[in-house]
């Protein structure tokens, strides 16, 4: 037979730890590049909801590079911009999506987490095994592979394993150590959670900021007109609260924001109805590396900037594009693929980081000893942005097998 009529060898099994923006745009890819790939997660199911995410710069690419750019504007939550108010609902200035061409503090693709999510589910879950409702209990790996055992008790070996699984990622505990020592707390707390929307509120974000203690809330229009996504930070020096123990976070934010003012009383009277709350320490992680062995991390598991950067999401998704191309070109080759993803995103990784902790900055009540704000007129910030949006170059991959590519134009979303 000739060699060229060959079938093609099978590519590697991978195994993807979490399913919500990371877990799929790799498995995506993964799948785009020949791996057999299995997703677990678990939840029950996909979660609805959650924050408002956005996409800028070469996030953008990335999208459309998986052929997502319609699905995904088509369930953006099509906020046109932002006002800042004071406590009597003065506006005191106008940001607009269009600003710096759709990369500004609103960015024209902005969606819910729980939206995103299931746009990229719909794109994979034909070509990808999902299991919900199970986790990873035990992971043991060798020069060869990965044995794996599920909480569910199933046993099966994997060529690679990706943890995907968010800020306080299971897997990572497991393979790289204790989570503490990753974990860099930005001195402040986010919470949010929808209400109905009893408040007028059309296509603006609305912001208010008490600059004598430094906390705010917000609310922000989504795609269901009838309902809103509530937002609040504060100061926290220290966090002890499980982000598992939702009583305690919810009597921490009760006790943190009383006394704020604008309209926080009537969006507290909600709290206990709402379907979706979350609460948790704004927070990065930061490593030395992202991959052990087999295994390798992506998105808030591996390098979460914190919501205060706005750029989680784009992270997520170009890493995941990254990660997956330089592991099928270097031949599925755990040491050489995943030295080279860390290489490439490295820099981008890092601005990001410098830009949510900047921001985080800028919350802070100035006191006795305070270190001065920087001048954020001067171009190294505008530089720093540069670099947060567009500081990576974006691999063409052009050599690699796409399994869409070859199924021809009827296969694609």
């Amino acid at each position: 037979m000739d060699l060229d009529d060959a079938a093609p060898m099978p590519g590697p099994s991978v195994l993807v730890a979490g399913a919500s923006i990371a877990g799929p745009a790799v498995a995506h890819w993964l799948q785009r590049r020949g791996a057999r790939v299995t997703v677990v997660e678990r939840s029950p199911e996909l979660r609805p909801g959650g924050q408002a995410v956005d996409a800028r710069g070469v996030a953008k690419e990335a999208i459309a590079r998986m052929g997502l750019d319609s699905a995904v504007r088509a369930a953006c939550t099509d906020t046109a911009g932002a006002h800042s108010v004071d406590a009597d609902g003065h506006v005191l200035q106008t940001f607009s999506a269009e600003d710096d061409g759709g990369d500004g503090f609103i960015a024209d693709i902005e969606i819910l987490r729980g939206d995103l999510a299931k746009v990229l589910y719909d794109d994979t879950c034909v070509e990808v095994e999902y299991i919900f409702g199970d986790r990873i209990a035990e992971l043991t790996q060798d020069p060869d592979g990965v044995d794996v055992v599920f909480a569910g008790g199933d046993r099966r070996r994997f060529d690679l394993v990706i943890g995907a699984d968010g800020l306080h990622s299971p897997l990572r505990a497991m393979v790289f150590g204790p989570n503490e020592q990753f974990l860099r707390h930005l001195g402040q707390v986010l919470a949010f959670y929808s209400v109905p929307n009893d408040f007028g509120l059309a296509r603006h974000l609305l912001e208010y900021q008490d600059q004598d203690s430094g906390r705010s809330a917000m609310l922000r229009p989504i795609d269901d007109a009838e309902r809103a996504m509530a937002m609040f930070y504060f100061a926290s020096a220290e966090y002890d609260v499980d982000h598992r123990d939702v009583a305690a976070q919810k009597a921490l934010l009760r006790e943190r924001v009383a006394g704020l003012g604008w309209l926080t009383s009537d969006i507290i009277a909600h709290l206990d109805d709402t379907p979706d709350f979350y609460l948790d320490q704004v927070a990065q992680v930061v490593m030395d590396r992202w991959s052990n062995g087999r295994v390798a991390l992506l998105g808030d598991a591996a390098f979460s900037s914190s919501p205060m950067s706005g750029q989680g999401t784009g992270l997520a998704l170009v890493g995941a594009y990254v990660l997956a191309g330089e592991l099928a070109a270097a031949g599925w080759d755990p040491d050489a693929g995943f030295a080279r993803y860390e290489a490439k995103m490295r820099s981008y990784v890092e601005a990001n980081q410098e830009m949510g902790r900047l921001n985080a900055r800028t919350r802070e009540v100035p006191g006795p000893g305070s270190e001065p704000l920087p001048d954020f007129t001067g171009e190294w910030f505008m530089e720093l942005i540069g670099r947060a949006i567009n500081g990576i170059d974006l691999p063409d991959y052009d050599e690699l097998p796409d399994a869409r590519a070859a199924a021809g134009p009827a296969a694609q979303p």
